[in-house]
């Protein structure tokens, strides 16, 4: 990883230093606590100064539209509080001078403003890119008093400084910095595609381990109660004897054994005499009917637990294909849809847009691959057809492959391709081979209420890969 330090601060702050004189800020934006977007206009333009003071990619740039999406810059509807500070002060001043003090990773901006109270003030912001203590700081520059931080920074916290509002802005204590790694020829121009390449790696590996988190939780919990409904109906399942029961005894009637604790019978399915025990409170006629509705209650309770069974292996088999989507993500992209999916609220709310599905060409064919299920449910319910082809890896999670037909049906050389294609993008482990399934489109089915991307499919072939 490379560090910005002091001569990577001077040569930015130097190449752009005709802009940033004269600049006016028109707009100030936190999309977190620890990254800023200061839009700056000067000689006909404007441009995007991105700060962020995250400990592991610390740095200033000018970004473009596409490395902001790279590091999944979303903006807040409700800005923090430093944010609405530095608006008050800043935004509509210009920059009247800006450098990098000697020595440090600090730079400073000035500005000359007018206050409420119509008086002339200096002020500075600071940034200070110094790892975990990164910092922006607002300060004026005649009293050097605080006027706020990014992070307040207390006695209890650091011994050397204390950083919040009424106090003085004093430099840090000057550290030796020749032990941070720099590369010679790291280039001004490369800052800003650098640090987004490294920050979209970075957020794509934290967002993936916290919904990998959630997916697991939710796994583990569906597979317990798999576990224990399975137990209680291998334990409990008196179903079939107590309807054994009833008809025992309604055909034993006439021996006549009214208020009897039990009677001995044959039991014609198992082909031997059996004891049944009796509520000798009742007449064989009432114990005959007090078994018939234990074997009615029975069922009803066997045909719920089978029928909750039967959802939470749904619910297994669509967690365990969110793992396997969330693993195989290349973008912050694909994981916000995973993100809606899960139902992770985010304070961002994501606009609505048709999940955009890799197509690629297969001898002429266009083939159609879900990398989540959303985008699985999308190429069933809104890209498909009839007469199409759908391609699906047996007993384990994976992609659907859809294979569009035109005008004429596919050779076996092309299903075979979207075969390997269904095999490839699946958690199917290598080198093994895999069974793939294919079927028309008609005879897929999505049940109702059937969580993204779950169908079921009849008329099914098999193809090893």
């Amino acid at each position: 990883m490379i560090n910005i330090d002091y001569l990577t601060i001077k040569n930015f702050i130097e190449k752009n230093i005709d802009f940033f004189i004269g600049a006016r800020v028109q707009k100030i934006q936190q999309p977190t606590r620890r990254d800023f977007i200061f839009t700056l206009r000067n000689i006909g333009e404007s441009r995007k100064l991105y700060i962020n003071i995250n400990p592991q990619t610390y740095h200033i740039s000018f970004a473009t539209e596409e490395s902001l999406q790279k590091r999944n810059i979303q903006i807040p509807k409700n800005p923090p509080m430093f944010c609405m500070l530095l608006r008050k002060y800043l935004e509509g001043v210009k920059v009247s001078d800006v450098l990098a003090v000697e020595g440090e990773r600090i730079v400073e901006f000035h500005f000359e403003i007018t206050d409420e109270l119509s008086q002339n003030r200096s002020l500075c912001l600071a940034i200070e890119l110094m790892g975990k203590h990164s910092n922006v700081i607002l300060y004026d520059r005649e009293t050097s008093v605080i006027i706020g931080c990014a992070h307040n920074i207390g006695a209890e916290k650091s011994k050397y400084r204390e950083l919040q509002g009424g106090l003085k802005y004093v430099l840090p204590p000057h550290v030796n910095t020749k032990n941070i790694v720099t590369a010679p020829n790291f280039k001004v121009s490369e800052i800003d595609d650098y640090f987004a390449d490294l920050q979209g790696n970075i957020n794509l590996k934290t967002e993936k381990e916290k919904l990998t988190k959630i997916s697991q939780g939710r796994l583990k919990k569906a597979l317990t109660s798999i576990d224990k409904i399975s137990a209680l109906l291998k334990k409990r399942d008196n179903t079939e004897k107590y309807k054994l029961y009833g008809e025992l005894l309604t055909a034993n009637l006439y021996q006549k054994k009214d208020y009897s604790k039990e009677i001995e019978v044959w039991d014609y399915i198992n082909n031997q005499n059996i004891k049944i025990e009796l509520d000798e409170t009742k007449t064989l006629n009432e114990n005959a009917q007090r078994y018939y509705k234990l074997y009615t209650k029975s069922k009803t309770t066997k045909e719920k637990s089978e029928q909750l069974l039967k959802d939470l292996n749904i619910e297994k088999e669509y967690i365990e294909n969110i793992l396997y989507s969330i693993s195989s993500a290349k973008n912050i992209t694909e994981l916000s849809e995973i993100k809606d999916e899960l139902g992770v609220s985010s304070e961002v709310k994501a606009k609505k847009e048709a999940p955009k599905v890799e197509k690629v060409i297969i001898n002429g064919f266009d083939v159609y691959i879900g990398k989540n299920n959303k985008q699985n449910d999308y190429i069933i319910s809104k890209l498909s057809k009839d007469e199409d082809y759908w391609f699906h890896t047996r007993l384990c999670a994976g992609s659907h492959v859809l294979l569009k037909i035109k005008e004429k049906e596919p050779d076996e050389k092309t299903i075979f391709e979207c075969a390997k294609l269904a095999r490839r993008f699946s958690s199917a482990s290598q080198p093994s081979k895999v069974g793939v399934i294919y079927t028309k489109r008609k005879f897929i089915k999505k049940p109702p209420a059937a969580p993204f991307g779950y169908v079921t499919y009849k008329n099914e072939k098999e193809i090893l890969v």
